[in-house]
């Protein structure tokens, strides 16, 4: 949210600098993350003065140049070289002087600086408007009036305001009292009175006139309803004639132009004012729109035609929630409104409007209309109900005093079945408790009562305060207790230095299987990320199994990401572009797909490894990360659950229990450069639900330390080099040995004896006997049937030497 530190001041008793309002905006919560300069005018006019020509006279030799003698009331007459067709002696003029920095309506600032043009000095400049970023005209120079006084700044001429300091302030979602000045104003308020225990209060602008006239008026000429009660839960509004549509006041457009919002006319730069300044959304008809005299609130056809106020035509669904009039919707409430019920600058009469919609009607149309506007905004944060009447009475007063309005109706207020403020009881003991600083009774009392809660009854423990509709997300005690610390300061509360903590039982994978995993993929180095579940679509070739996003924000997140990959890469390239070129990385997310009508959603483990495990040493040489360096960190994280492993192209499948639940993959150029990645990246996934449930339900044996020693034999083997190692392994296993209880793979070897066709396997194996020392003759007889099989499976000669 943008705000303006003069406007705020407005409601505010006890001035405040910039930097120290910055400092208690921050402190409650309003985390400024921007502060700025605004100047109507760029520079603000500075060095710019009236002067008179005293003298003109053209240049030998040019066609337009002229040599003019210049006085601005003090010092000598300037010397000035001017190229404008209209410049003449006596004439009121704007010079700039020397050193005056100009800000033209387009192009670069320059400075004014002593120059010599065609052999004569030139001390100062005769501006056109475009020059000095008044206007776009450079048709020559502005001429003044003749009374204008001599050396007056031009700032003063032309009114010109100080500059303003802008604010931009991080509002999180729950926020919504923040978005307006009334709002903002009554938490600085509260911290003023609660740091100084003085007793200030905001200052809320005056409505008696309006609300004088509109007590005294009985006339009600339209027909309002509401069909949708579910949807509209109050609807207000008066009606106002001899409206003259026109510009605004200097100063309402310079509060808005301040905060980035372009001035329209009057009654729209009223409504929008009164919108920044107490949070409630307003909308002006023009009353002869109003077919029937008849207002409704419900809602159309499903794919019925409507057109916006900026003449797009749009199809609304039955759900949209409409002002109608007796043939026609008029507006799409609290979003948008119509092409033909926007003030224009002949309207003379209006219906304004002010109303309360309910809060997810307003959001799903706003979202799938892709129609996202400040009303919106806040309606679907939850707007303020007690705001409702005072924007009325506000606008209207407004209107009254700048469009030459007149009060034409009563007030409409169409409330069916009004809201009970949220009542919660706080005792002083919890928020001491709670927070750990020991708040007096009379402060918290003081902080809530600063806030506008209302306390309907007090005891010596407790009291019962009424929750203000400007804060709808306050809903428990611990709500009202954060807002307590909140207006004190959370910097303010004490800290012992000592923190207590008490361990949990530790229960392995079953009591807790992720906390596990993630502390040992830590512990082997690796960094959690957290990436977006919404992606592009574009990423992905396979589109027919995207779910993709209905009412989608960017066009770079218009689908739900199918795998974890995706998201993981763009964090990869983030860093790699950072020069922090040792990645290892993982992550714990949900994947979603279409399957036919259905949608499938699956938790997901991936990991993501790039650059070298083992940096060179004096000793060592650096090690590369490849596809074997994730599957051992896979076989080492869950080495009870016992994966076997197959090649698939660029990579490895993960098998548990026969079936696949995960793959390890060498991720290939052209998908690397779909991201800007260069450097190569090893990726693994898993499905998490399987893996946890397996986790979660293994059964441990426990077994005696070895009493017998056990047995070693070394085997060199050659195959044809198309026999991939899991073939080998299988064949390990087909031998059924009786004693065989693991192998290691040693060396790979090849020479030109064996041809290229040819590759040299060495493999250790180990044998043990769990009731007795082995005998050779047992052990030769596995070693032999090892042997008969890798023959006979896989052609396989054993070497011996």
């Amino acid at each position: 949210m943008t705000i303006s530190y003069k406007w705020l001041l407005q409601y505010l008793e006890q001035p405040l600098s910039t930097t120290e309002l910055a400092e208690i905006l921050t402190s409650v919560g309003l985390e400024v993350e921007h502060i700025s300069s605004y100047e109507k005018f760029k520079g603000g006019l500075k060095g710019l003065v009236v002067g008179q020509v005293l003298a003109c006279e053209p240049i030998p030799e040019t066609e337009k140049l002229k040599i003019t003698s210049v006085s601005i009331g003090q010092g000598e007459p300037l010397s000035i070289v001017c190229g404008a067709p209209n410049v003449a002696a006596g004439q009121k003029v704007l010079v700039a002087t020397v050193g005056t920095q100009l800000y033209p309506s387009s192009g670069d600032s320059f400075q004014i600086k002593k120059a010599k043009i065609r052999g004569f000095e030139s001390a100062g400049m005769l501006c056109a408007e475009d020059e000095i970023g008044l206007g776009e005209s450079h048709a020559g120079i502005m001429i003044l009036p003749e009374d204008t006084p001599l050396g007056l700044e031009a700032s003063q001429y032309f009114n010109i305001d100080e500059a303003d300091t802008i604010y931009e302030i991080g509002l999180t979602p729950n926020r919504m009292d923040g978005m307006s000045y009334l709002g903002i104003a009554k938490d600085v308020v509260a911290y003023l009175n609660n740091k100084n225990q003085d007793k200030q209060s905001v200052k809320i602008p005056s409505t008696d006139a309006s609300k004088q006239a509109i007590a005294r008026s009985n006339e009600k000429p339209l027909q309002i309803s509401i069909e949708d009660k579910q949807k509209c839960l109050r609807y207000a509004g008066i009606c106002l004639d001899n409206i003259e549509v026109k510009d605004s006041p200097a100063w309402l457009q310079n509060a808005l132009l301040a905060i980035g919002l372009k001035p329209i006319n009057i009654v729209v730069d009223v409504t929008n004012y009164v919108l920044k300044e107490c949070g409630q959304p307003l909308h002006a008809f023009d009353r002869d729109e109003i077919t029937g005299n008849e207002i409704r609130i419900g809602s159309v056809e499903n794919k019925t035609k409507f057109w916006t106020l900026d003449n797009k035509e749009i199809e609304l669904q039955a759900s949209d929630l409409m002002i109608l009039n007796s043939q026609e919707a008029m507006c799409m409430a609290g979003v948008y409104g119509g092409l033909k019920s926007g003030i224009k600058n002949t309207s003379t009469r209006i219906f304004l409007e002010s109303a309360f919609f309910q809060k997810d009607s307003i959001r799903k149309s706003s979202m799938h209309h892709g129609l996202r506007t400040d009303a919106a905004t806040r309606f679907e944060k939850g707007a303020d109900m007690s705001k409702v009447i005072f924007a009325l009475e506000r606008a209207s007063d407004l209107l009254v005093q700048y469009a030459n309005a007149k009060i034409a109706s009563a007030l409409y207020d169409i409330y069916p079945e009004p809201i009970e403020a949220t009542r919660l009881v706080v005792a002083f003991q919890k928020v001491r408790g709670l927070t750990g600083k020991n708040y007096t009774d009379l402060q918290i009392k003081n902080i809530l009562l600063s806030l506008q809660y209302k306390i309907i009854q007090e005891d010596e423990k407790s009291i019962e305060v009424e929750v203000p509709f400007s804060n709808p997300d306050v809903s428990i005690v611990p709500d009202i207790i954060e807002e307590i610390m909140r207006i004190d300061g959370i910097d303010n509360i004490p800290f012992t230095g000592a923190i207590q903590y008490n361990l949990p039982e530790q229960k392995g994978f079953q009591s807790n299987p992720k906390k596990t995993i993630v502390d040992t993929l830590v512990a082997k180095g690796f960094y959690e990320i957290l990436t977006n579940s919404i992606t592009s679509a574009a990423y992905y070739d396979d589109q027919t199994q995207l779910v993709k996003m209905m009412n989608s924000l960017s066009e770079n997140l218009d689908a739900m990401r199918a795998s974890m990959l995706e998201s993981g890469l763009e964090v990869v390239a983030y860093n790699l572009n950072r020069k922090n070129q040792q990645l290892k990385f993982f992550e714990i997310g949900k994947t979603y797909q279409l399957a036919n009508t259905s949608f499938i959603e699956k938790n997901m483990l991936s990991l993501y490894a790039s650059g070298q495990y083992r940096l060179p040493f004096y000793k060592e040489k650096n090690q590369k990360i490849d596809l074997y360096y994730m599957r051992g960190v896979i076989e080492s994280i869950f080495s009870s659950l016992k994966f076997s492993f197959e090649q698939i192209e660029n990579g490895l499948a993960i098998k548990f229990q026969n079936k696949q639940i995960g793959s390890i993959q060498h991720i290939d150029e052209q998908k690397r450069k779909q991201f800007g990645i260069k450097q190569e990246l090893e990726y693994a996934e898993m499905d998490w639900d399987v893996l946890q449930n397996a986790l979660q339900n293994q059964r441990f044996k426990v077994k005696e330390i070895p009493k017998y020693p056990t047995v070693q034999r070394d085997l060199a083997f050659v195959l044809a080099r198309e026999v991939s190692y899991i073939d080998i392994e299988n064949a390990f296993k087909q031998a059924k040995c009786k004693y065989l209880t693991s192998y290691q793979l040693f060396d790979v070897y090849q020479n030109e004896k064996m041809g290229e066709s040819y590759i040299s396997y060495g493999v250790s194996f180990s044998f043990y006997n769990p009731i007795q020392t082995l005998t050779d003759t047992e052990v030769e007889a596995d070693v032999t049937k090892i042997i008969k099989t890798l023959e006979t499976k896989l052609s396989a000669q054993i070497r011996t030497t």
